[in-house]
């Protein structure tokens, strides 16, 4: 394979692994649509995740073989999943009460944009013919307690998704703690973008080079390192 078309970075799969090993156990967990629904397949061992989706299932399982599964079993995607023993199943109405009332402890969202505030941008481009699609984002962000953002690091043709202001219509502002996209794990502190951790083969200037705010290395994070 030659180096212009070599693969830099984390897979789709690689990501959602990535971030579920950062979800406490015990954790009422919502994930969105896209490359968040990974997340349901990286349970870490020893640990216990209880899923929900906002169209109603508390105790979703991992996606289903393809063809396989029950039509009617579904997440808010459309997408066919599984229950796990002792789910639970209620209406609309009931799922979104427990969004807005901080009953569940973190979601894993996708985005178009994520501002060096914590801002997030994931439903519309804004473009004359885009279509609105917000679903239950809004609800999420205002309601759950940690948000995660899984997303590329840049967009189709090159642009970064992590900006200094998000120029799309907002779903939610100050509202994102940690990013894990192919390229790197970002959290968003009161200074701004802070790297985390780089996969494999990925260097720092590699990923500065594609944020579009300044991005502090890890040797520059301020806060108290483990033993």
């Amino acid at each position: 394979m030659s180096e212009t078309t070599k693969v830099v970075g984390l897979t789709r799969d690689e990501m959602a692994e990535r971030a579920a090993r950062d979800i406490p156990d015990g954790s009422y967990v919502n994930l969105g649509i896209g490359i968040p629904e990974l997340v349901a397949s990286h349970v870490p061992e020893g640990r216990e995740f209880i899923y929900h989706t906002e169209n109603g299932l508390l105790g979703m399982g991992p996606s289903p073989e393809p063809g396989g599964g029950e039509p009617e079993l579904i997440n808010a995607g459309k997408k066919r999943v599984t229950a796990i023993p002792g789910a639970a199943y209620f209406h609309h109405a009931d799922s979104f009460t427990m969004i807005r009332g901080g009953h569940l402890d973190l979601c894993v969202l996708g985005a178009l944009q994520v501002s060096q505030h914590g801002d997030l941008a994931n439903w519309s481009t804004g473009a004359p013919d885009a279509i609105p699609a917000v679903g239950g984002a809004m609800d999420l962000v205002a309601g759950v307690k940690q948000i995660f953002v899984i997303t590329k690091h840049v967009t189709r043709d090159g642009k970064p998704k992590l900006v200094p202001e998000c120029t799309y219509p907002l779903t939610g502002l100050g509202i994102v703690n940690r990013i894990y996209t192919d390229l790197a794990v970002v959290d968003v502190t009161e200074a701004g973008f802070q790297l985390v951790e780089l996969p494999p083969g990925v260097s720092y200037d590699y990923v500065a080079e594609r944020t579009g705010a300044p991005l502090a290395r890890i040797e520059d994070d301020p806060r108290p390192k483990e033993p």
